[in-house]
């Protein structure tokens, strides 16, 4: 699962909205955690922070692919611009103007400074544009560099430097991209890479490279408030105040971000052993009970789903070249099968919601319900239905459904394992609403790092499988599932689902009408709706606990903010 901050930067997981709570009831859309001190902040001290999931250890956001990650770099990490609460872009460290959408001019602020003492400067931005299009598809980021004018020339080496980046002077870049598209400022990569830190490894085009070195892994740096000081993999990593930060030198002295096995967090924020955390919803009854804790719930930018292999990713492209899963009636019946209401109460103690399109209901393009073809209520009966017009019967009268050709049929049902007991009940849940309707199914736990490999590497063991998406600032799904996507997990292609995103972004279509856009959107949540490549199961609210003594924590649907004014009272 992504989330956090750095998640805007990917859609991703990309995205420009208005938020609605998608709880029951309405819910501030921010908060402020002063911990019942009305009498100021003080400077000093150490916050302790924990996560639940051991972290992968790639500790620069260029690279970074992982929620437990992300968690780290918040704390080490500013990127250009930033998203208010109502997810619109706003000036960080940079500033920019546009007359066309296609042609943008961007105006770095002075004196930055990264951990090292290297002014960040427009050259840092080129270089980490150019590193991102120098591997090309094999990176993550690549469709939020692709769209520049020249990226694509730059990586099949045809061209030098990318034409579309032209450097005014040290603070000033013009970024010219193919084409007008209503979603360029937000959709573009907005993370600089120091280019003395990675001289070593400038046109490297092997990411593995780039993931596998000390940069990355043991020194890493960044211009936040907070720079990485020591990294114990998988256990913990120590960040100390960094004094010259550029929104002024941050309150606490230091942050140590631990991994804690979930069993043991409430006890460990009892005992004051842990500061702060944002914790799995099943454990919200055990916190709420917590004198010396508050709890923090907003709306929150993650959806749910479960993906099935339907192709691999190949050259660059998604290909649809499996069949086990390809029968539309199939993937129906498997989401009628699964009782969403009674699932999420029971194992996300009600912090979540069914949806029916990959969506979050905070988005402004989210459809409702009764735009969609079809409404996925529990009815097993349905899926029932479904599965014999299909062709899924049980012709050997063991109780399991055969496939159309008379074959076994069996689920190979994938979720990730972080320690947490809760997720291998609820995976098992899943596997036991599939073979109420005949279907059998198997269930297999994998470590959450090697999970995620696998299942962009298209791995054998991944036929079906659970994951998260956190959506980012602008509502563009383009780089979760457009064709040229390596996050495009299930491996889906469908042409006219392709176009309407092509469309929902062409200036030429919309203009500045976020109607005319949100407009496209339903029409392809319509198509995915009716399609489900992936079964959409929940979108869910996110919860953090604080300790009183902590001061000026400020949270809101795209994560938490100004680290530097947060202190610990004494």
């Amino acid at each position: 699962m992504k989330k956090s901050f750095l998640k805007l930067t990917v859609l991703m997981l990309v995205l420009s909205l208005a938020l609605a709570a998608c709880g029951g009831g309405d819910k501030k859309t921010s908060k402020s955690s002063d911990g019942g001190n009305k009498s100021g902040s003080q400077d000093g001290g150490t916050l302790t922070y924990a996560m639940e999931a051991e972290f992968k250890g790639i500790l620069d956001v260029n690279f970074y692919d992982s929620q437990s990650d992300s968690e780290i770099l918040t704390f080490n990490t500013d990127p250009l611009i930033t998203f208010d609460e109502n997810i619109k872009a706003q000036p960080n460290i940079a500033k920019w103007e546009t007359k066309d959408n296609k042609v943008f001019k961007f105006t770095f602020e002075k004196g930055v400074k990264w951990h090292n003492g290297d002014e960040l400067v427009v050259d840092d931005w080129i270089f980490a544009l150019e590193t991102i299009a120098s591997i090309g598809p094999d990176h993550q980021r690549w469709s939020n560099v692709n769209t520049i004018e020249g990226a694509k020339e730059f990586n099949e080496g045809k061209a030098d430097s990318i034409s579309g980046l032209k450097k005014i002077n040290d603070y000033e870049i013009e970024i010219t991209f193919d084409k007008a598209r209503a979603n360029n400022l937000e959709n573009i990569w907005q993370y600089p890479l120091n280019r003395k830190h990675f001289a070593d490894l400038k046109g490297n085009k092997n990411i593995d490279d780039w993931l596998a070195s000390d940069q990355v892994r043991v020194n890493p740096i960044g211009t936040g408030p907070f720079k990485i000081q020591k990294v114990i993999p998988g256990e913990s990593v120590e960040l100390v105040r960094f004094d010259d930060y550029w929104k002024g030198k941050p309150k606490l002295d230091k942050v140590v971000v631990k991994v804690i096995d979930g069993s043991l967090i409430v006890g460990e924020l009892e005992n004051g052993g842990v500061d702060m955390s944002a914790f799995h919803p099943s454990l919200l009854p055990e916190i709420q009970k917590l004198k010396n804790v508050k709890i923090e719930e907003v709306p929150g930018l993650s959806y749910y789903y479960i993906g099935f292999k339907l192709g691999t990713f190949k050259d660059g492209k998604v290909v649809m070249d499996k069949d086990k899963y390809a029968n539309k009636q199939l993937r129906q019946a498997l989401l009628y099968a699964i009782d969403r209401e009674e699932w999420v109460k029971e194992f996300f103690s009600g912090l979540g919601n069914p949806v029916n399109r990959p969506m979050p209901s905070a988005h402004w393009i989210a459809a409702d319900n009764s735009e969609l073809p079809v409404n996925y209520t529990y009815d097993p009966e349905k899926a029932k239905q479904l599965l014999d017009e299909a062709g899924y019967k049980d012709v050997d009268g063991d109780g399991f459904r055969e496939d159309p050709n008379g074959k076994k049929f069996e689920i190979n049902f994938a979720h990730y394992d972080t320690g947490n007991p809760t997720y291998e009940a609820r995976a098992k849940a899943i596997t036991q609403y599939w073979e109420e309707v005949g279907i059998k199914s198997k269930l297999t736990m994998t470590e959450v790092n090697l999970y995620y490999d696998q299942i962009e590497k298209d791995h054998e063991t991944m036929e079906a499988f659970y994951g998260g998406w956190g959506t980012g600032a602008d509502p563009d799904p383009w780089a979760l599932w457009g064709d040229d996507s390596v996050w495009n997990y299930p491996r889906w292609v469908n042409e006219e689902a392709n176009e309407l995103l092509k469309q929902a972004v062409d200036v030429e279509v919309v203009g500045t009408d976020q109607e005319k856009r949100k407009n496209l959107y339903v029409e392809w949540q319509k198509i995915f709706n009716e399609e489900v490549p992936a079964l959409p199961i929940m979108e869910l609210n996110d919860v953090y606990a604080i300790s009183n003594k902590v001061q000026g924590v400020k949270i809101t649907p795209v994560g938490t903010e100004d680290m530097h004014k947060w202190s610990i009272k004494q």
